[in-house]
């Protein structure tokens, strides 16, 4: 099969596109057909060599989407279930989906059904699902919400992209903020759903403004500047690292938090087997764009890390197999 193995850390480069053997079947284990996968911040990060538990060489990759190619669960992952695959250890303790081919434990294959296109069904994993668990920690799904003051931190990201489409498509008149390191994007972002966009100056919000939930992807490096920004009884949801700041050095909850408020968190280990169905069920139901911002075929997986590391980066990326979908 083809694949992107890298040997050692390093810049795109170093992701080699080759053809290695196809993984062979083993007890507790399946083989997924690979028909896409999204490109994330954390697989940059364990490019760079920035994953110490991360031994080289490695196929990278903690999501994928795809078809059961033999498995060794016939009875809930038969030849040819759609499935999604994310997180783990996939990507980092063993080969992950940057490949035609992906041998992934039984227990971290989802069964799903969907009728979406590949790169959009792509684009929802890691991303989608991430967005979607942090709106229900919101309590963004129970109900009348259109009278919140939302924000999101990081809203150029492929989460904070997400993240609105999701929100507007439940209620259309919910007010949501979007924050940006540059002004140049900010139509960019009006153009997704956001309503108004605030600078984003070294982590420090060039606002007075107050909100009733913050959806911080930054996450560490400018949750105490989060904080200063919310109304009483409101909720933050801590989940992206975008700021690369994986702790809030010394955190004192009685000092750094303001009163009446909550704080919580999402993570995509967050139960995918109950919600990841849910979540496909939302985007059908509600009619919500799922369509990536890039999509790349395998070969293209170094120049898919390139733009996604750049400055002008915006929304989710994806790759799909094209000879598997051909």
């Amino acid at each position: 099969m083809k694949a992107i193995r890298i040997y050692e850390p390093g810049g795109p480069e170093k992701l080699i596109y080759e053809e290695v053997p196809t993984p062979q079947l083993r007890e507790g284990w399946s083989l997924v057909k690979v028909l896409g996968f999204g490109i994330n911040h954390s697989e940059i990060f364990t490019r760079k060599g920035q994953s110490p538990s991360v031994k080289f060489p490695r196929i990278l990759g903690i999501e994928c989407v795809g078809v059961i190619e033999d498995s060794t669960d016939e009875e809930r992952l038969p030849a040819g279930q759609q499935v999604i695959s994310i997180m783990g250890e996939m990507g980092r303790a063993f080969d992950g989906g940057y490949a035609e081919y992906a041998l992934l434990p039984n227990e971290q294959i989802y069964p799903v059904e969907t009728t979406l296109p590949i790169a959009s069904w792509a684009a929802m994993p890691e991303t989608y699902y991430t967005a979607f668990g942090s709106m229900t920690n919101l309590r963004l799904t129970d109900g009348n919400i259109s009278g919140l003051s939302v924000l999101v931190r990081g809203a150029t990201s492929g989460v904070g992209v997400a993240f609105v489409r999701l929100l507007k498509a439940y209620d259309q008149k919910v007010h949501v903020t979007g924050t940006s390191r540059s002004a140049s994007k900010a139509e960019l972002l009006k153009a997704e759903g956001f309503d108004e966009v605030v600078i984003d100056q070294q982590n420090i919000l060039q606002t007075e403004a107050r909100y009733d939930r913050v959806l911080d992807l930054i996450g560490p490096a400018a949750l105490r500047d989060t904080f200063s920004h919310m109304n009483e009884q409101a909720i933050v949801c801590c989940t992206g690292l975008l700021g690369g700041i994986w702790s809030l050095d010394r955190f004192d909850p009685l000092e750094d938090m303001p009163p009446n408020v909550y704080l919580t968190s999402f993570h995509s280990g967050n139960d995918p087997a109950a919600r990841l169905q849910e979540m496909i069920d939302f985007v059908e139901h509600y009619g919500v764009d799922v369509t990536p911002a890039k999509v790349f075929s395998l070969p293209q997986v170094p120049e898919a890390h390139r733009y996604l590391e750049s400055t002008g980066s915006f929304g989710k990326v994806v790759v799909v197999n094209q000879e598997n979908n051909s």
